[in-house]
């Protein structure tokens, strides 16, 4: 019978790479809740709709990438992302009425239909924070210094944080006309889905890949109208104080005309974090303002600020951590004895096994070796005497001790 393995795109994680995740998953607890983030978990699937209103009906995630299905007449998608999904609880849960600002974190997987490379996977898994109901830019310069500080955190210390300013509808309009005016020349050479974007959302042109495109987009009449100040006087400000709480800061930073993000929520600041030891795909923190997200989805009218990182791709950077050993293996041919002994040190929060199979005492304490930092030795004359031999399987040191004596803490 043939055997069935992982689809495509997926993969198992398995124990021994556990400690790296759990490594991830204990950091971003402790640097997010010290800026006063809570933990939110929302499901995995949604109402098809979410996505198309709050991520972008122009974006390659919700035209190509979303694992969309029917069930009881209704369309249902597998999240992509989970923005949307925590703008939606904060929506329904009338966290609005909360004292601002609203900080939120979460963990766990996504999933998107695309080409899987380094670092990238068809479900994969991220970890963000969401700031609700502050519009001044010191949420997003704190923002901005959390992802960075969580980095730091895991010990990635190479890092080049990218800023750009989308504006505010009202100024990216007129980027937007200029933007085209420009590029209409070059209409019938860009690909087919900057073509589709030119009239839907011409920002997205300049996150392309294309190589023909970006040959295009590099021309001097093009690069002077990306490179102009467009912003209106009310986003340059929030612009520059940003920059002066950065500078302030000590965080260093690069402004990069070119960065627009790939969803159709956000504006003024955007922002991604790079590794320079990632190769191409060098981006493991994006994020942005999306002031609109909440009124487009139903809600009051609530600034907001997030980012997300690939779990994937900065285990990737981290390399292997060693799992930790258990604190102690009983070595004994009384079954009884070794079970007994074994619970009692599991009840006091003690990580310990003993042999379920009953091998010689040689075979036991040889596994003890690998996989513990003590053995519990229980012969026939620690059981008769009411004591244990307590072997440092580093050190080699050995002492007996009575069994109302024993200390593993």
């Amino acid at each position: 019978m043939a055997i069935i393995k992982v689809q495509k795109g997926t993969k198992d994680i398995l124990p021994p790479e556990m400690p790296i995740w759990h490594f991830m998953e204990e950091k971003a607890k402790k640097i997010f809740t010290k800026y006063g983030a809570k933990e939110i978990r929302t499901p995995i699937f949604e109402a098809t709709e979410l996505f198309a209103r709050g991520v972008g009906d122009t974006t390659d995630i919700v035209n190509k990438e979303m694992y969309t299905f029917e069930k009881s007449d209704r369309s249902l998608t597998l999240r992509p992302e989970n923005t949307a999904g925590v703008v939606r609880a904060f929506i329904e849960n009338g966290m609005h009425r909360l004292s601002a600002p609203v900080k939120l974190w979460y963990k766990g997987p996504m999933f998107r239909y695309e080409r899987p490379q380094a670092g990238r996977q068809r479900q994969f898994h991220q970890v963000g924070v969401e700031v609700f109901g502050i519009k001044q830019a010191t949420a997003d310069a704190e923002v901005i210094l959390m992802a960075v500080n969580y980095l730091k955190e895991l010990g990635l210390n190479d890092l080049t944080v990218e800023l750009n300013s989308l504006g505010c509808p009202k100024c990216r309009e007129e980027f937007k006309t200029r933007l085209k005016d420009v590029i209409r020349p070059y209409l019938p050479q860009l690909c087919e889905d900057c073509q589709t974007r030119f009239d839907k959302n011409p920002l997205r042109l300049l996150d392309c890949k294309s190589p023909e495109c970006q040959e295009i987009y590099a021309k001097p009449e093009i690069q002077a109208v990306i490179q102009g100040d467009f912003i209106c006087q009310e986003c340059s400000d929030h612009f520059e104080e940003l920059k002066g709480y950065l500078d302030t800061l000590g965080i260093k930073y690069e402004r990069n005309k070119l960065l627009v993000r790939g969803l159709d929520y956000y504006n003024r600041t955007v922002f991604e974090i790079k590794s320079n030891n990632l190769g191409s795909q060098n981006a493991v923190c994006g994020g942005g303002r999306y002031d609109s997200l909440v009124k487009n989805l139903g809600g009051e009218d609530v600034p907001a600020i997030g980012f997300a990182m690939g779990m994937e791709r900065l285990a990737s950077l981290l390399g292997e951590k060693q799992d930790e050993k258990l604190t102690a293996y009983v070595v004994s041919n009384n079954t009884i004895e070794a079970i007994k002994l074994t619970e009692e040190l599991r009840s006091k929060d003690i990580t310990c096994e003993f042999d379920l199979t009953n091998k010689k005492f040689v075979k036991q304490l040889e596994k003890a070796s690998k996989i513990a930092k003590y053995a519990l030795i229980l012969g026939e004359d620690e059981i008769a005497n009411n004591e244990i031999t307590v072997k440092n399987l580093d050190s080699g040191e050995q002492k007996t001790v009575k069994r109302n004596e024993l200390d593993m803490k």
